[in-house]
Formats: structure tokens, C-alpha cells, sequence
């Protein structure tokens, strides 16, 4: 049995000024087995914006943090030096999104990834988006953070790097509160992490940026377009890999970045803004996006701006029906996550479901 162990180089970054753009490189070779039902249809500190440092927690039950970020913005750091050694770097994690309701579902699929990490080790995990249904929490201190995040992960013994839903905006997520959505930056934990509404960090030879997608969907995102595109810029890692809520192709029923809900014609509603924001600032400009929304785990087959693979995780609590058309190397609306293994130049991701089946593998090399 591997042990857990989380890895100790890493560092966050917050809003900065950089400029500038970098794409990704070449298409990566690719690998993959479909395991009996594989569809293919057609402790580390951070520091917030205003100087004042997040510890990593000082119990289980999590509670206010004292610095405050600005709603715009994420968190700073000092750039990680790769290990010198020669063996090869190496991170697990977990992606999960769609979590937040102390379900029965939601413990099922918590207890099956405690099994895979027990198995095969895990650092951390990306907890992507709507982590508090239905409407957010009403403060730092709500006990929501408590029943439907610490109660359920207790026996994961490692950081969740954290992005925001739409419902965790508040009003069953068809608003834009700011107010409510900070709670969740304000709140610190042995387990919670989220710095600032957006950020980026650096793992070992990966560094993750994690996305405000709701941000882009209201309109209130060129801070963040700045910040985003300046750091993918100066990014020295082997990986980059981005973190957000929304997707950008999907075939559950939110659909695609800019035709959301079929309402391409309103386009608070439709993506639009999350569509550009990814086109000019992160399609083939990072290697992988993982997000949520959608109640499913999908490996779309297109890529966006032809080198970054996408990834839906959502189904984390609670599952919907894959109506769209996009082509897929695999979907499924059974509960899980996902398990991604970084091995250098090599990545491996496994959809898993509820039951501690791996339903579909896949690798790309870089």
C-alpha cells in the first residue's frame, strides 16, 4: 500500500501584474482503455492580496480566517523550484465537483475515493465548484461548511484546493453575490483552501490555476483575464493545468460555453463570457481544464484551441442525463470522480464511479 503523503514543495500565488501570453506546446500522444461501459458518443501558508498570511488550519472544523482578498483577485506567492534529483516527479490527486449536500450519494462517493487514496496515495484533491447547495453559505462560520464538507471528507487526511459554483454565488445560483461567495475564502481548515476567488499554485513540476468562471459569466472578469494570462505566461511548469466550475464543451444539460441552457441569445446566461474568456486566455494555453456543472464525468474528444484536453467532473453528490451531441472518449452519469496520476511528462487520469470501479482510463504525454 502506497502511503499518503502530501507534497511539500508547493506554494500559492495571488493577483499580480504580469502580462503576456505563452501557448502550450505540441499535441500529446495518447493512450487510453475503456473499462465495461467506456462510452464514446459520435500545510502551506497563503497570501492574500492585502499581506496578511492563511495558516493551514488550526482544526478539522475549519473556522473565519482574519485576512481579507478582494473580490477580483487571488492570492500571491513566490515561485516553487522544481526537485534537482533525478527520479522522476510525481503527484495524485483528486477531482471532484458538484459535492456540496451531505447526501448519502455525496458520502458514497467520498468513501469510495478514501479507498483509491488508501490504494494508490493521494496529495490532494480539486474540489470544483458548488460546494454549498443550495445557495451558498450565510457566513465563515455557517454550519454547512461542517455537514456538507468537513463531516464528509474527515477521513482525507490532505488539502482541498477549492473553486466556486454558481450556487455557491447564493439564490440557487442564478446570481452574482459576491458578499456570499467571499464566506467561503474567508473559511480555513486543515482540508479547505481557497485563498482568493481565483489563484494559482504551484505543485512539484504542475502549476494549477484556479478559475472564477463565475466571474466570466457576469461580465466581471478583466482583472482576472489580466492576472491569468500574465502568470500562465510566466509559468516555468512542465504542467499547466486549469480549475474552474463551468465548462466549456459538455453533453449534460448546461451544455456548451456560450449556448448554455440553449440561451445563446442572453448571454449572462449562455457562457458567452465564459466562452471568450477561455478563448483568449486558455484555450491552448494550458494542458487540461477540469470543471464541474454538469452532473457527469465526460473526456470530451475535441480539445479547445487544439492542445488542451477538457474534463467535466461533476457528479460528485448527485448525477444528470448526457443529452448533447459533442464526441466523447468517455462519458457516464454514474456518481464518482476522477483519479489523475503526474509522472513527468506523462498523465493519467482514471474515472472512477461510487462502487470503486475504474470505468475508463486515459493518458497523454507531453
Amino acid at each position: 500500500m502506497r502511503s499518503l503523503k502530501v507534497a511539500a514543495q508547493v506554494s500559492w500565488f495571488a493577483c499580480s501584474s504580469l502580462v503576456g501570453l505563452s501557448a502550450c506546446g505540441t499535441d500529446p500522444l495518447v493512450t487510453q482503455t475503456a473499462n465495461d461501459g467506456g462510452s464514446s458518443g459520435g500545510g502551506d501558508g497563503a497570501v492574500a492580496k492585502d499581506g496578511s498570511t492563511e495558516g493551514g488550519g488550526s482544526s478539522d472544523s475549519g473556522g473565519a480566517k482574519d485576512a481579507t482578498a478582494g473580490s477580483d483577485s487571488g492570492g500571491t506567492q513566490d515561485g516553487a523550484v522544481p526537485d534537482s534529483g533525478s527520479a522522476v516527479e510525481t503527484l495524485r490527486f483528486l477531482a471532484v465537483g458538484d459535492t456540496g449536500t451531505g447526501s448519502a450519494d455525496q458520502k458514497a462517493v467520498a468513501t469510495a475515493m478514501e479507498d483509491k487514496c488508501k490504494l494508490s496515495g493521494c496529495d490532494f484533491a480539486l474540489l470544483l465548484g458548488d460546494n454549498m447547495y443550495d445557495n451558498g453559505v450565510s457566513s465563515a462560520t455557517d454550519p454547512l461548511f461542517k455537514t456538507q464538507f468537513e463531516d464528509i471528507y474527515k477521513n482525507l487526511n490532505f488539502p482541498f484546493y477549492v473553486v466556486l459554483g454558481n450556487h455557491d454565488y447564493g439564490t440557487a445560483g442564478s446570481v452574482f453575490d459576491k458578499t456570499k461567495a467571499h464566506y467561503q475564502v474567508l473559511y480555513s481548515s486543515t482540508r479547505w483552501k481557497l485563498p482568493s476567488e481565483y489563484w494559482h499554485r504551484v505543485e512539484k513540476h504542475v502549476e494549477f490555476f484556479g478559475l472564477d468562471t463565475n466571474a466570466q459569466m457576469w461580465g466581471q472578469a478583466d482583472t482576472q483575464a489580466k492576472d491569468v494570462k500574465g502568470w500562465i505566461s510566466a509559468s516555468k511548469s512542465t504542467w499547466k493545468i486549469g480549475v474552474g466550475h463551468h465548462p466549456y464543451l459538455s453533453n449534460g444539460p448546461h451544455g456548451n460555453a456560450g449556448n448554455y441552457e440553449g440561451l445563446s441569445f442572453i448571454p449572462v446566461f449562455s457562457g458567452t463570457g465564459v466562452k471568450t474568456f477561455f478563448d483568449d486566455n486558455i484555450c491552448g494555453k494550458v494542458d487540461i481544464y477540469f470543471s464541474g456543472h454538469d452532473h457527469s464525468r465526460q473526456w470530451p474528444a475535441d480539445k479547445c484551441g487544439k492542445t488542451t484536453e477538457l474534463i467535466v467532473s461533476g457528479d460528485g453528490a448527485k448525477a444528470t442525463d448526457l443529452t448533447g451531441k459533442n464526441k466523447t472518449n468517455f462519458q457516464s452519469n454514474s456518481l464518482g470522480f476522477a483519479y489523475v496520476v503526474i509522472e513527468g511528462k506523462k498523465l493519467t487520469l482514471e474515472f472512477i464511479d461510487k462502487q470503486g470501479k475504474v470505468e475508463f482510463t486515459k493518458s497523454i504525454s507531453k
